[in-house]
């Protein structure tokens, strides 16, 4: 609908400006004199042309008055031709006047059409300079609406995109159902909240996974620990060389089985080495950033960084921060406590919520992977946010901390300041 008022209103406002440049240069801005008026001033000013100086202008023309010899005889008013040549120039109307017969001199009657076309002239260009202003403040507003509808929109699912794909799927996209991307953004984030769904499903597969493989592994285990023992006692008894070297061959292949299952226990944390991590230079400023951008709901205050050089990645920076926040809106909602100093030869960033805390017999182990509170149970989540923090903020020479605070729970983040990490590479 307001697409449709701005092009309308563009367009009545071209038309009229086509209108006006139309009317101006097909009008004739020539103006004919009065006949009558011009008869009539020419017999008043004969009949009283020897009292001129109480002759009164009753036609209503501008006029100058001369006699032969080019003198001024009378002037209805200032600035009109006072000589035949002026007059010529001006194309005035030039009338020679008679008395008894005799000429005596001159009448100038002015020509109105100029000043008529000046006028003209200047309520033309001051029309079309108030369309153009128009048209300037209508597209300004119409570019606005457009970056307001569609390239704002664009840009945010640009920054989604970029999430997803680093699988961040715990910040849902903002939605204005009433722009034109209403319901696109809307299927945007559905998918966003399916594939939260498929990960939350996938990492309880995997917790479900690690849980069998333990299973498997005690059950494994101590059969083979039985065959292994019986081996060992058949071995001493043996009464042959060859007998005693199949027992411990038997021994020899119960080893390799327990050796395999423990490499089956451990293999499902070794995934982490696909995540790659590339630190490097990155102004301080470039955190406020980061940290606004994590604070989606705004529940802090991001407090001024100090101008210092930080050894990190960006994009992963990134995701601990988002992690972060997701986690204490998820968990806490409450407002959130944001704090930033420097610690030695690291940047500190401490967030701290108000809702309680944990036991704590169990912070120790949320850094561990599919590890969480268990007074949390009802809420979603595949407790591996803190897992992949802690790798990123190791990998980036950096920590993450987790404990109790005064109010709820508190998680600092210490960032390598570039000069002090480099020298220590």
């Amino acid at each position: 609908m307001k697409q449709r008022t701005f092009l309308a209103i563009l367009l009545l406002l071209f038309a009229a400006e086509i209108l006006t440049l139309a009317i101006f240069a097909l009008s004739d801005t020539e103006t004919l004199q009065d006949s009558v008026a011009v008869n009539e001033a020419v017999h008043s000013v004969q009949d009283n042309w020897d009292r001129l100086a109480q002759h009164k202008n009753a036609a209503g023309l501008s006029y100058v008055v001369l006699d032969l010899d080019g003198n001024v005889r009378y002037r209805t008013k200032d600035g009109l031709s006072e000589t035949k040549n002026q007059a010529i120039i001006h194309r005035d109307t030039i009338l020679e006047l008679e008395t008894g017969g005799n000429a005596v001199g001159w009448i100038l009657i002015a020509n109105d059409s100029i000043p008529a076309m000046q006028a003209q002239k200047r309520h033309t260009a001051l029309f079309l300079a108030i369309a153009a202003c128009l048209q300037g403040c209508i597209c300004a507003g119409y570019l606005l609406y457009i970056h307001h509808t569609m390239i704002r929109p664009f840009s945010q699912l640009k920054g989604f995109a970029e999430r997803i794909a680093d699988g961040n799927l715990d910040i849902p996209l903002e939605m204005d159902r009433r722009n034109l991307f209403g319901a696109f953004t809307e299927a945007f984030d559905l998918m966003r909240s399916e594939l939260k769904k498929a990960r939350i499903a996938q990492a309880k597969a995997n917790a479900d996974k690690k849980e069998l493989v333990a299973k498997l592994s005690h059950d494994i285990k101590t059969p083979v620990a039985s065959i292994k023992a019986a081996c060992e006692v058949g071995a001493v008894l043996a009464e042959t060389q060859k007998s005693r070297d199949n027992y411990v061959q038997i021994i020899r292949k119960a080893d390799q089985i327990h050796t395999l299952i423990t490499n089956l226990f451990t293999a499902a944390l070794e995934e982490l080495s696909q995540l790659t991590v590339t630190p490097g230079c990155m102004e301080g400023k470039e955190l406020e950033v980061l940290l606004l951008n994590a604070d989606y709901l705004h529940r802090t205050a991001v407090p001024a960084v100090p101008d210092c050089l930080l050894y990190a990645d960006r994009l992963r920076l990134q995701q601990v921060f988002d992690n972060l926040f997701a986690n204490s809106y998820k968990y806490a909602d409450t407002r959130i406590d944001l704090t930033v100093c420097q610690d030695g030869g690291c940047l500190a960033v401490t967030l701290e919520d108000y809702g309680g805390g944990i036991s704590p017999a169990e912070l120790p182990l949320l850094k561990e992977k599919f590890k969480r509170g268990t007074n949390i149970k009802d809420i979603e989540g595949s407790g591996l946010g803190l897992y992949i923090s802690d790798y990123f903020m190791k990998e980036m020479h950096g920590e993450l901390t987790v404990e109790n605070g005064k109010h709820g729970f508190k998680a600092t983040v210490k960032i390598a300041l570039e000069g002090i990490c480099q020298s220590t590479i």
